[in-house]
């Protein structure tokens, strides 16, 4: 019995780990290019929903994007359903070859992201408030973009290998 616990454990641990391949992205257009796209100001709506699928709540954020070389500043004001609202200001740094690395006062360490195509990855740990608490939660973040003024966003949040909920978010790029 032991023996199989361990083995239902190391399968679930395993499966938490498998991930589609930045890769095979590659191909696809339009061709996403953060410094042209993050660029400007950009409206989005999103929701989060727990694990059950559950919306548990609902945004409106605005994004003030700008670049200067190869860092990017994307100062991010959220408005909540419940009528509060947070700021958050990342500080994006293109290395090259399609990787990025990215700050921000609530992200641990740095985020490290991919492009390739129309597709970015960021893999990052956020320091979440929860009821006067600070938890540490992954985050696997997908962008996709659809054309010069539309992207979509799905993120999975969890903890310890545990899913505890996603976050979908389509932005749409003012002007241009």
């Amino acid at each position: 019995m032991k023996r199989l616990l361990l083995l239902i454990a190391g399968l679930i641990g395993l499966a938490g780990c498998a991930s589609v391949d930045i890769d095979k992205y590659r191909g696809q257009t339009p061709v996403l290019e953060l410094r042209d796209y993050f660029d400007g100001t950009l409206d989005g709506h999103g929701v989060f929903q727990d694990r059950s699928g559950e919306v548990v709540r609902r945004f409106h954020v605005r994004i003030d994007a700008s670049w200067a070389g190869e860092v990017g500043t994307l100062d991010e004001h959220f408005t909540y359903s419940d009528g509060s609202t947070q700021r958050r200001v990342w500080t994006i740094t293109r290395l090259g070859e399609g990787r990025y690395v990215g700050r921000a006062d609530d992200v641990v360490g740095e985020a490290r992201g991919e492009a390739a195509g129309n597709a970015l990855r960021w893999r990052y740990v956020l320091a979440l408030p929860v009821d006067g608490k600070v938890y540490k939660v992954d985050f696997d973040d997908w962008m996709f973009l659809m054309d010069d003024r539309v992207m979509l966003n799905r993120s999975s949040m969890s903890k310890w290998g545990f899913r505890l909920g996603e976050l979908t978010l389509s932005f749409y790029k003012r002007g241009g």
